[in-house]
């Protein structure tokens, strides 16, 4: 599926034995043979099975829920409503390692009195077969007395509007104030101003919400669960009434996260049941019970007025952002705050205006979303550039160049760039990369798109975020690391084996991973945020590099040589200039046993801390760091049936150091499917806030047939805070792709759709504005 091409590297000159190589991963083998255990294949011997009852109503009030049928028919075990509930509410903010205190964000475990989204849930079921289970679900009364709602951004802002959250529903603000931007556009000799939609979309993960939750002898409530956060064993403890130490999440491989399953999903229902029936239950999703399951990726409004001088410099920059929260915050405040950092993109903008609110609704809740409003904020900021270049009549690679930031230069929040900003670099190999471009053939235009992206990596730098990692080396010279990272189907276990592979001098083989359980791994913070190379990588580089400094100061004894003279490979010792001067690392390990030296290492890796951003001015730092590339891609439009085939997309970042390429290689044509179809077919759509596309049959998901070729461009700068100076790839691969998309259906047919997702409908409809020649 993907061509790939390495290209120069910064930074150092040094050569890696294990990093830096396309190595099969380590949970490879079991996925390929079909031996790996998702979370849906744990059974356990009287099993009960979970359902949940939802509501019909997007905003409603709840009068009366009568179980009693549900109760009495044979094979349930349990019906939980509110009634049975403790007097606690389910958390919806994600817990850091310090224990810092999360945002008032709570919401209703079950539907209590009002009814705030479509398909909230109004009871539990727990029932000897998934067929029983259902049946309850149909047996149980209920009376919804409905509730005006709003179901628009616009509607939940008037005066006098129904309240979904707060006092005025308004959920979050930010505001930029950099330069002068009065100034800016006085000194600007064009104005580009254009507002630009995107929608709600769906996560779509091959393995829907599932888990399996029982309580043992020493009445520890076990989740086994497909989740990117076993740290929300914390706030299930506190939604279900018990201390911390007795909930333990055991992590399974996810077969797909993308921000859908950072969030609280089946777990405390799982918790619930199991301790109400001192039975094991699983709850399993449907696809149609995972599309009411999750929050979804936040929709956006994004106006851009933008000052330009003759020769195409910036000089100012208004930006107004206003997105849809749902009925519940989640993480709306955040998604908004990265969006307003990323609004300008990776372009030097010193005078800058930005206003951004995140707004309640009777809608879905909206929650996190690979990309996380940087990925909306760059289908603005990208269309915006192709707009300005056609006013101006510059080519729009040479007006983003003359507009790219550059190291040192100060960003949106006014703090400087440290690390390699190679926008021109990766937009110019992507954009030779799709080579000759082909001619028109009647009603078939082709037309050819570039998107560039500045995207962060790493918790907000005030979140105190930290990392920990268990490092050691058993007598036979393997290597066992633990740690509490999840793995959402990118290698990020895999990775820490690498890594402590390479420090330790063994090979990738050599290396055992145990990760994923709250009660016996050290805690690694979330699989979110791009964050789990950059945090629990680095815990795992320390770790090993304590190890391994301690094996070669022995080593170094023994051979009568300096430390920094004695290396490791292929599971052996030796001096670097003398290969007579050699020995097993099992001799050196029992050597170090035997005089009590420590072959294993507990560290705790801690983020930069900053304090937060001005709220007046929105300055100050946000992120540890920023990743930066470029997508280019080719298209043909149909204009006779609005019909968009994508021919060729190249995707070109700089992941500062490639850990495994070809795991990178993976991320890259993930998120460039993701991103096809953001642009071009999916979208969630609520008629009075009810969703009436439940399903695949209504939700367009790309496929294999629609997806081309996708060539992958990996630069490596060497210059990131992750290990090794990687930067990350898991949420930049998807962010520039719609944009690039939408940029080369508007060169094919000469208009441009700023509405996402671009359907042919909307294709026919913008060509009948074109006037004819």
């Amino acid at each position: 599926m993907s061509d790939t091409a390495a290209t120069a590297r910064g930074g150092a000159n040094i050569e890696f034995r294990q990093v830096g190589k396309p190595l099969p991963r380590i949970d490879a083998p079991g996925k390929t043979h079909g031996k790996t255990r998702y979370a849906g294949d744990y059974v356990m011997p009287d099993m009960l099975h979970a359902k949940v009852l939802r509501s019909p109503e997007a905003s409603a009030s709840l009068r009366r829920i009568d179980v009693s049928k549900a109760r009495a028919l044979p094979g349930v075990a349990c019906v939980l409503t509110h009634e049975e509930l403790p007097d606690r509410l389910a958390p919806t903010d994600i817990p850091g390692q310090t224990g810092r205190k999360r945002l008032d964000t709570d919401q209703q475990i079950l539907v209590r009195e009002r009814v705030r989204y479509h398909g909230e849930p109004l009871a539990l079921v727990a029932a000897d077969t998934v067929a029983i289970a259902e049946k309850a679900l149909d047996l149980i009364e209920y009376d919804l007395e409905a509730l005006p709602g709003v179901y628009s951004v616009e509607e939940a802002r008037q005066p006098g509007a129904p309240v979904v959250q707060g006092t005025d529903n308004l959920v979050s603000t930010y505001k930029v104030r950099k330069g002068d931007v009065e100034a800016g556009f006085a000194a600007a000799d064009t104005i580009v101003e254009n507002t630009y939609h995107t929608q709600f979309i769906e996560h779509a993960f091959l393995e829907p919400e599932v888990g399996l939750a029982w309580v043992d002898e020493n009445e520890v409530t076990n989740i086994r669960m497909s989740t990117q956060v076993i740290e929300h064993f914390r706030f299930i403890a506190e939604a279900i009434g018990v201390p911390h130490n007795k909930v333990r999440i055991l992590g399974s491989l996810v077969g797909g996260g993308f921000g859908g399953k950072e969030d609280i999903t089946v777990e405390i229902y799982l918790a619930l049941l199991a301790r109400a029936t001192g039975r094991p239950v699983r709850l399993c999703y449907s696809r149609e019970d995972s599309f009411f399951g999750h929050g979804k990726r936040h929709p956006f409004t994004i106006t851009h007025r933008t000052g330009f001088t003759s020769d195409g410099k910036i000089t100012a920059l208004q930006v107004d952002m206003t997105t849809d929260a749902g009925a519940y915050v989640y993480l709306s405040p955040y998604v908004l705050l990265y969006a307003t950092v990323a609004s300008p993109g990776p372009y030097r903008v010193d005078n800058l205006h930005v206003d951004a609110r995140a707004v309640a609704t009777n809608n879905m809740y909206t929650s996190a979303f690979r990309g996380f409003g940087a990925a909306q904020a760059c289908v603005a900021h990208e269309q915006q550039m192709d707009e300005a270049a056609r006013l101006l009549e510059i080519d729009p690679l040479e007006l983003r160049r003359r507009n790219f930031l550059r190291t040192g230069d100060l960003i949106s929040t006014g703090v400087p760039i440290e690390s390699a900003v190679w926008c021109d670099e990766c937009m110019t190999q992507a954009w030779q990369a799709l080579g000759e471009r082909p001619a028109d053939e009647g009603p078939i235009k082709i037309g050819r798109g570039v998107a560039a992206y500045q995207q962060s990596y790493g918790r907000i730098t005030w979140l105190h975020d930290t990392s920990e990692a268990w490092v050691g080396v058993e007598m036979d010279g393997t290597v066992v690391v633990r740690s509490g990272v999840t793995d959402i189907g990118a290698g990020q276990v895999s990775a820490l084996a690498q890594i402590a592979a390479e420090l330790l001098g063994v090979n990738l083989t050599d290396v055992t991973v145990y990760n994923s359980d709250s009660a016996t791994t050290p805690l690694a913070g979330t699989t979110t945020a791009t964050r789990a190379l950059y945090m629990t990588g680095n815990a795992v580089r320390l770790a090993a590099q304590a190890v391994r400094d301690r094996l070669l100061a022995r080593a170094a004894s023994e051979f009568h040589v300096q430390m920094h003279e004695v290396d490791m490979a292929d599971s052996l010792v030796f001096v670097r200039e003398d290969t007579r001067s050699a020995m097993k690392l099992t001799d050196l390990v029992a050597t170090c046993a035997s005089e009590g030296i420590h072959r294993s290492e507990l560290v705790i890796f801690r983020a930069p801390f900053t304090d937060a951003i001005d709220p007046e001015t929105g300055q100050g730092r946000v992120h540890p760091d920023y990743a930066y590339g470029a997508q280019a891609v080719e298209v043909a439009v149909d204009t006779e049936t609005g019909e968009i085939t994508v021919l060729k997309s190249v995707g070109a970042h700089d992941v500062g150091q490639a850990i495994n390429p070809a795991a990178v290689e993976g991320q890259i044509e993930g998120g460039t499917s993701q991103g096809h179809g953001y642009a071009l077919s999916e979208e969630l759509q609520y008629r009075e806030g009810k969703l009436v596309t439940p399903s695949f049959s209504e939700y367009l998901i790309p496929t294999a047939m629609d997806m081309p070729r996708v060539q992958s461009i990996i630069l490596e700068s060497r210059s990131g805070v992750g290990p090794f100076g990687a930067k990350g790839i898991g949420e930049p691969s998807l962010t520039p792709v719609a944009p690039a998309i939408a940029n080369a259906v508007a060169d094919a047919i000469g208009v441009r759709i700023p509405d996402l997702p671009i359907t042919p409908e909307k294709v026919v409809k913008a060509l009948m504005t074109v006037p004819v020649n």
